[in-house]
């Protein structure tokens, strides 16, 4: 199987259901951005960090790969059927956070992105998600959007968040604590 069709040098590309629409499409740029989310979520769960914050990001993963495959599809023209993304997983984000927030120091400040290399992926990967999150919004208002999926990316921000404290925490880094300046 050849990886390559041709089939895009013109700057069109297919969606599931054989709709063919131009690269720059919004809802080609709301899965792009999804699978750059993911390929960071990847360099974050291949880090020296802890068994259980790789097993779940390899969770996540999958369900970036839901959440892609769902907004490849064109919601009027495609039978063929994709996976679905479920409460539960939102809960389980919601869980971790939880989880994680127990142990971590209570925000009393915001902060600054940095501290260490795992932290800053972190921080990157929040950053794709959020701009993940506006192009999926975006793209609800004009077409049909699983609610799950917007709802999803904006917990897992939350939980990119959180696990960044978490990761410095570990690490004994410092948070980088914002002190404007008055």
């Amino acid at each position: 199987m050849k990886i390559y069709t041709k089939t895009g040098d013109k700057g069109e590309t297919s969606l599931i259901g054989g709709t063919r629409v131009p690269k720059f499409h919004l809802r080609i740029e709301c899965y792009g951005t999804v699978d750059e989310l993911n390929s960071y979520i990847g360099l974050i769960q291949c880090q020296d960090i802890a068994a259980h914050e790789q097993q779940l990001l390899k969770e996540i993963q999958d369900r970036l790969f839901t959440i892609g495959s769902s907004l490849a599809a064109d919601p009027e023209r495609s039978k063929m059927k994709i996976p679905d993304l479920h409460p539960a997983d939102i809960l389980l984000l919601e869980k971790e956070m939880d989880a994680m927030n127990e142990i971590l120091p209570g925000l009393k400040h915001f902060i600054l992105p940095g501290g260490n290399t795992i932290v800053s992926y972190c921080h990157i990967a929040r950053c794709i998600c959020r701009r993940a999150e506006r192009l999926t919004v975006h793209l609800a208002a004009e077409s049909f959007v699983d609610e799950n999926i917007t709802i999803y990316l904006n917990r897992l921000s939350d939980y990119l968040f959180v696990l960044a404290r978490k990761m410095s925490f570990d690490s004994g880094v410092p948070e980088n604590i914002w002190l404007p300046r008055m």
